[in-house]
């Protein structure tokens, strides 16, 4: 067990400054955006096996997907809505009549309305002005509304948007029945301290009272991106299990949760208990290995090999680990290797019911060290060779594509004339 007041509480001391909400509701986009990870691809089983683990655990709200997507996504997010789940189930789609009545159609009791928002995206993408913008987004959001939905309204590349067309759509959408809006950094360009600034200015001009971040990981930022929005008052953070998501991924639910649970002393009402359960399922189900060294289910969070650590935590856990691995459903790992100490051994031994003398132990260490140096790394090479050429060329492979080009009945054009 690790014993209280070990820690210095710089959260507590600078409490002051944050805006923490009484409830905080977890927003997973874990069925929608981490499906849009390269070569990621969920069945309609297995997108219900990870909304019940999701709902079990107590996650409020899941983005089922985009049910004009094609049907097999209709037919999914319609099934995760009649599965009786504890947890909300929400559609998305963009500010296109056809999206909105997709997602009333599938019996989703929450909508996410999505359109872009900065210049790059208006003039290279949407081709749209910003008032036909305005107008797609008034009427979307009003027929969600209309139809009963809770209707969050959400605007791609909201950090790189002009502040004052920001502060004219979303007054548009909220006038036009927008219960929840919804800040994205799609590109993850934000850091802390510009994210604080940038969430200020836009409550500052919008007023929101209930509202989201959805935060990439472009730049590794996205957690702390999401936790600073969690200090302004963001009471929605989007998140993904294990960090799933586009690019470089979006932010890591385990990562907010337990930060919350852990550095910032806030009830989630979260089971973390079972996170490494859900971790691990996602993991399976979608083909995406978690690193090793992953903030917390990576399979080193809780592995220890170096003797002065080693030493460390069999003393007490906390000089070398900030909360008890059981607390997300781990458990303690000692490695056996070229940087093993003598605590390890003597641990080992005794678990094992061995009995060794002082020089036995020092030997039995030498050895163990010996070994370490000299063990191979195994099957490795040829896993990281597999592993890279199944992400260098993610979903359907060239000739695969070329077949169905020939299926199609697609001809290749005539080479010009010289």
């Amino acid at each position: 067990m690790q014993e209280e007041g070990l820690t210095v509480d710089y959260h507590e001391r600078t409490k002051g400054s944050r805006h923490l909400t009484e409830h905080i509701t977890f927003w997973d986009e874990t069925l929608r955006d981490g499906e849009q990870m390269p070569g990621v691809h969920f069945t309609a089983e297995e997108k219900l096996a990870i909304a019940e683990k999701l709902s079990e655990i107590g996650v409020e709200v899941i983005n089922a997907g985009i049910p004009v997507v094609s049907a097999e996504e209709a037919k999914t997010v319609e099934r995760l809505a009649h599965a009786g789940l504890k947890a909300k189930i929400l559609a998305a789609g963009r500010t296109v009549p056809g999206d909105v009545e997709a997602i009333i159609k599938s019996g989703a009791s929450q909508a996410a309305i999505f359109v872009a928002a900065s210049n790059v995206h208006l003039r290279y993408k949407l081709q749209m002005t910003q008032e036909q913008v305005i107008q797609a987004a008034q009427d979307t959001v009003s027929r969600a509304h209309e139809a009963g939905l809770f209707v969050s309204f959400v605007t791609e590349d909201t950090t790189r948007s002009d502040m004052g067309f920001v502060e004219r759509l979303y007054s548009a959408a909220i006038d036009a029945g927008a219960d929840r809006v919804v800040v994205s950094d799609t590109v993850g360009i934000m850091t802390p301290l510009t994210f604080r600034w940038f969430l200020r200015e836009f409550a500052r001009v919008v007023r929101p009272k209930d509202w989201s971040v959805h935060c990439h990981n472009d730049f590794g930022q996205a957690t702390a991106n999401t936790l600073t929005a969690i200090e302004e008052g963001v009471n929605a953070p989007h998140v993904c299990v294990n960090g799933l998501g586009e690019r470089a991924g979006n932010t890591s639910l385990e990562e907010v949760v337990m930060s919350l649970e852990i550095l910032y002393g806030v009830k989630t009402g979260l089971k973390t208990e079972k996170l490494y359960e859900l971790s691990q399922l996602v993991e399976k189900l979608s083909g995406v290995p978690l690193p090793a060294n992953k903030a917390l289910v990576g399979y080193n969070a809780f592995s220890h090999e170096a003797g002065i650590h080693t030493h460390g935590v069999l003393r007490n856990s906390l000089t070398y680990e900030p909360l008890q691995p059981e607390t997300v459903g781990r458990k303690r790992r000692f490695i056996l290797g070229k940087h093993t100490g003598r605590a390890a051994i003597v641990e080992r031994l005794k678990q094992q019911g061995y009995e060794a003398t002082d020089s036995q132990v020092t030997r039995l260490t030498e050895l163990v060290k010996l070994a370490g140096e000299a063990h191979g790394k195994g099957d490795t090479e040829q896993l990281l060779e597999k592993y890279h050429s199944l992400f260098e060329e993610p979903g359907l492979k060239e000739e695969e594509f070329q077949q169905l080009v020939k299926t199609a009945g697609i001809k290749a054009r005539k080479a010009p004339k010289a």
